[in-house]
C-alpha cells in the first residue's frame, strides 16, 4: 500500500530542501557562477572551445569560479552566450553575447578578476535592476511570455537538483494526491492542444486513454521532430529535460499507464544522451521508477531512437516503427489510443504538450486559458529561421500577430531586404503572404489562412525568394521522404515535384498550372496520413498568393525573384567595369570571363555556370557585374581573336 497524500508531500519537501541546501553549499561564499550554454546550436557556435578558454583562464588567474552548463536560452544568433554571477561585485548576474574564444579570455579577466564587467560585450541584465539594462527591455526577450522554456538556458540540464530547487517535480507531487479524473479534468479545462501539429484536445486524449480497459497502458512521447529548420523539441530536451519527465510521469498516472516510451531521433545524439542522463537521475531521487515516492504509482520510462524517417513523426507510423515494422501509416480506426504499441491502449503527445503540463497542474486550468485566445489557449513556441535578424526559438502568447513576431520580436529582415512570405508549419505548411502579416498565430486562424501550426516550424522569407523554387524544395523533401503506401501521395508528388522542376527551368507550358492546382487538390483528397493530406500546401499556397510569379516562369520565362538559374544570367556592365581590374577573372571556376577589346572584361555565356562569384568579388566601387532575367537580357559580347586562339577556338 502506499503512502498517504501527506506522508508523499513530507518527502518531496524534505528532498527539495536537501538539495537547496547542497547548492547553496556549493555556491559558498560569493564564488562567481559562469553559465555557459552548451546546447547543440552552442556548440555549433563554439560553445565548447569558449567553455574550455573559460575554465583555463580561470585556473591560470588562480581565481574562483564555478562554471556550468546550461541548456539554450532561444537566441541562437548571439551564440555561445554566457551568464556570469559574480556576488561580490553587486552588479545582477549579466548576460553576454557571441563569447569566442577572445572574448571569454577577456571576459574572465576583467569581471571576474578586477570586478569589472566589461560593457562593451555586455548583451543586459538579467533581472531588473539600476545599474545594468536588462535584457527585457530588448524586445527578443521583453514580448516574449515563457511557460515551457521558463527554465531554459538558466538551469544545468544535467543536474536534477537545480530543477527541484525551482519547484521540480512539485506537479507531480500534487499530481498523485489527486485522483487521476481531477487531473484529466483539469487539463481538459485548460483548452490545452496538442502541440505535435494536429491541435487535438490533449485532455480529451487522455480521457478517452483513461475509460479504455486494459491491463498494461502506454504513453509515447513524440519527439520525432522531423521538419526541416525545425528544432523546438530538441532545445527543450536538451535544456530542461525534467519538465519533460515530470509531464510525462504526470499523463502516465492520470491514463493508468506503467510505461512511457521516448520517441527520440537518433540524428539528436545530444538530446538523446540528455534525457537518458535526466531518465537515471529521476529514477535514483525516486520521481520515476517503482512506487515512484512511496505512492502506488510505477513508471518505466526509455528511449526509442529513430532512424529519422519523416514519415513517423505520424502516431501510427511511429508506433508501427517501435515494434520494429517499416514506418508506414494505418488506417484508423482503432486508435492508438484504443490499440497502440504491443496492442495497448496508448496516449502519443508531443514533447512541447506534454511539457506544458507541470505549470497546467500548478497554477491550474484558468491562469492557462488566461494566456492565448479563447480557442488556442497558452503559449506557442516556434523556432524561427530564414531572413530574420534574429532567429531561434521563441515562445509568444497564442494571439499574437505574425507581424509582431517577425518584425517586433525577430528584429524583421535582415539586410535591409523586404519582407516577401512566411512558410508556416514545417515542409508541409503553407506559405503566406505580407497580406496575412496581421493574422494571429493560433491553430484556427493559420488553417483558415491556407497555413497550419504545424510543430512550430517557421520559416521567414525576403524578396529574393522565388516562391515557386520554395514551393519546388519543400515538395522535393515531403516527396522523397513519402512512405509510398498511398498511390497519390507517392505518384501524385512525384507529378507535382516534376512539373515545378520544368518551370523552374523554363520548361513550363500553360496546362501545368491548371495540372498543378488540380492535382494537388486530389493528393490532399486521396491521401491517408497527414503528410499526403498536406504536402501540396506548399504549392496550393503559393499558387494562391504568389500566382504572378508562376505566370512570369511559365508565359515569359523569367524568374522575377532572379533565383531561378536556368532562368537567368550575369553579365558584366562595361560602363562601369574598371580597366586592368582582375577581380572577378580570378574568381571564375570555369573561366569564363575573358578581357574585351577595350581592356575590360565580359562573360562567356556558353560557359557561364551562373554562380555568382564574379558578382562577390566585383570591388563595391565598380558594382558591374548585373544578373538578369530572363537571360536573353544579357548582352552578347564576342570575345575577341587573340582570346579565342587562347582558348584553342
Amino acid at each position: 500500500m502506499g503512502e498517504g497524500r501527506k506522508d508523499i508531500e513530507d518527502r518531496y519537501k524534505a528532498l527539495k530542501n536537501k538539495v537547496q541546501e547542497e547548492l547553496e553549499k556549493e555556491k559558498g561564499d560569493g564564488i562567481p557562477t559562469i553559465r555557459v550554454t552548451m546546447s547543440t546550436c552552442a556548440r555549433a557556435a563554439g560553445a565548447e572551445e569558449t567553455q574550455k578558454v573559460i575554465e583555463d583562464t580561470v585556473a591560470s588567474l588562480d581565481v574562483t569560479a564555478r562554471v556550468i552548463p546550461v541548456g539554450c536560452l532561444g537566441h541562437c544568433y548571439a551564440e555561445p552566450l554566457i551568464i556570469v554571477e559574480h556576488p561580490q561585485t553587486g552588479f545582477p548576474p549579466i548576460c553576454y553575447h557571441s563569447v569566442n574564444a577572445g572574448k571569454a579570455r577577456l571576459i574572465v579577466q576583467s569581471y571576474i578578476k578586477d570586478a569589472d564587467p566589461a560593457f562593451e560585450y555586455v548583451m543586459g541584465a538579467m533581472e531588473d535592476n539600476e545599474l545594468i539594462p536588462p535584457v527585457t527591455t530588448f524586445p527578443r526577450f521583453g514580448f516574449e511570455e515563457r511557460i515551457v522554456m521558463a527554465h531554459c538556458g538558466r538551469i544545468n540540464p544535467w543536474d536534477i537538483r537545480e530543477y527541484i530547487a525551482l519547484g521540480g517535480y512539485s506537479a507531480l507531487v500534487k499530481a498523485l494526491t489527486l485522483e487521476p479524473e481531477v487531473i484529466i479534468d483539469e487539463v481538459e479545462r485548460s483548452g490545452l492542444r496538442g502541440r505535435g501539429g494536429a491541435g487535438f484536445p490533449a485532455g480529451r486524449k487522455w480521457r478517452l486513454g483513461r475509460t479504455q480497459k486494459a491491463d498494461r497502458k502506454v504513453v509515447i512521447c513524440n519527439a520525432d521532430e522531423g521538419d526541416p529548420g525545425a528544432y523546438m523539441d530538441r532545445t527543450i530536451i536538451e535544456s530542461n529535460p525534467h519538465q519533460l519527465l515530470e509531464g510525462i510521469a504526470i499523463c502516465a498516472y492520470a491514463v493508468g499507464a506503467d510505461t512511457a516510451i521516448i520517441y527520440v531521433r537518433a540524428e539528436y545524439p545530444l538530446a538523446v544522451k540528455t534525457i537518458g542522463h535526466a531518465i537515471k537521475e529521476a529514477e535514483t531521487y525516486g520521481f520515476l521508477g517503482n512506487n515512484i515516492l512511496g505512492s502506488d504509482f510505477s513508471l518505466s520510462v526509455r528511449i526509442f531512437q529513430g532512424s529519422g524517417a519523416f514519415v513517423c513523426g505520424e502516431e501510427t507510423a511511429l508506433i508501427q516503427s517501435i515494434e520494429g515494422r517499416r514506418g508506414m501509416p494505418q488506417h484508423r480506426p482503432p486508435y492508438p489510443v484504443e490499440r497502440g504499441v504491443w496492442g495497448r491502449p496508448t496516449i502519443v503527445n508531443n514533447v512541447k504538450t506534454l511539457s506544458y503540463v507541470p505549470s497546467i497542474i500548478n497554477q491550474g486550468a484558468d491562469w492557462f486559458r488566461s494566456i492565448g485566445t479563447e480557442k488556442s489557449p497558452g503559449t506557442a513556441i516556434f523556432s524561427i529561421v530564414g531572413n530574420v535578424k534574429h532567429p531561434g526559438l521563441v515562445e509568444i502568447a497564442m494571439g499574437t500577430t505574425l507581424r509582431t513576431l517577425i518584425f517586433d520580436i525577430c528584429g524583421g529582415i535582415a539586410n535591409k531586404k523586404a519582407f516577401k512570405a512566411v512558410q508556416i508549419g514545417g515542409p508541409s505548411g503553407g506559405c503566406l503572404s505580407d497580406a496575412f502579416l496581421d493574422t494571429p498565430i493560433d491553430f484556427d486562424s493559420l488553417t483558415q489562412a491556407g497555413a497550419m501550426m504545424g510543430s512550430g516550424g517557421m520559416v521567414v522569407m525576403d524578396e529574393d525568394s522565388c516562391m515557386v523554387d520554395v514551393a519546388r524544395y519543400f515538395l522535393d523533401f515531403t516527396q522523397k521522404e513519402s512512405c509510398g503506401k498511398c498511390t497519390f501521395c507517392r505518384i501524385g508528388t512525384k507529378h507535382l515535384l516534376d512539373i515545378l522542376d520544368r518551370i523552374t527551368k523554363g520548361e513550363g507550358q500553360e496546362e501545368d498550372l491548371t495540372i498543378l492546382e488540380n492535382l494537388a487538390r486530389d493528393i490532399k483528397q486521396g491521401s491517408l496520413c497527414g503528410l499526403g493530406k498536406t504536402a501540396p500546401n506548399p504549392v496550393i499556397t503559393s499558387l494562391r498568393y504568389f500566382f504572378d510569379e508562376y505566370v512570369a516562369h511559365v508565359r515569359e520565362k523569367r524568374c522575377p525573384a532572379l533565383k531561378c538559374r536556368s532562368l537567368t544570367a550575369y553579365y558584366i556592365d562595361l560602363d562601369k567595369c574598371a580597366r586592368g581590374c582582375e577581380a572577378c577573372v580570378g574568381s571564375c571556376p570555369v573561366e569564363a570571363i575573358f578581357t574585351t577589346k577595350g581592356r575590360k572584361k565580359a562573360i562567356d555565356q556558353s560557359k557561364c555556370v551562373k554562380c555568382g562569384e564574379c558578382m562577390t568579388a566585383c570591388p563595391k566601387e565598380y558594382d558591374a557585374v548585373r544578373k538578369v532575367s530572363p537571360p536573353s537580357l544579357a548582352p552578347i559580347i564576342e570575345r575577341p581573336h587573340e582570346e579565342k586562339v587562347k582558348e584553342g577556338a
